[in-house]
């Protein structure tokens, strides 16, 4: 199943939420935001809302405050978004996006040989 991409901001709070590890409040989502992000209290309200239609969060009302909790958890999102970016851009081609972040420098010799060293330990892991 393909999870759709979330814009930047709406990413930047569930990242929140995932780090809380459960349940959380939007007091609590706008703690964290406080001198990282400019964002009013209704933004993040209104940012909330809009997870919840798309179905990356429940929410529950107990007294006063609303209660979030994801839906879709971080692994999942991080799958399909990295699988999203793969075909998109590098038409499926893992050589191609690491050839593309090594030939501009994103990456290191040392990067690619921890990477060879997870290629064998995963291709180990097969056989």
């Amino acid at each position: 199943m393909a999870i759709p991409k979330l814009p930047d901001a709406e990413l930047e709070i569930m990242k929140i939420i995932w780090r809380c590890g459960g349940e959380t409040t939007s007091a609590h989502i706008y703690r964290e935001l406080e001198g990282k992000k400019e964002w009013a209290v209704t933004t993040v309200l209104n940012f909330l809302a809009r997870l919840v239609e798309r179905g990356f969060l429940n929410v529950r009302r107990i007294g006063k405050a609303n209660i979030y909790a994801p839906i879709i958890c971080e692994d999942e999102y991080l799958e399909s978004a990295s699988r999203s970016f793969l075909e998109r851009l590098h038409g499926n081609s893992l050589k191609s996006l690491v050839a593309s972040l090594y030939d501009g420098e994103a990456i290191s010799r040392g990067d690619l040989e921890e990477l060879r060293r997870y290629i064998e330990e995963k291709a180990g892991e097969t056989l």
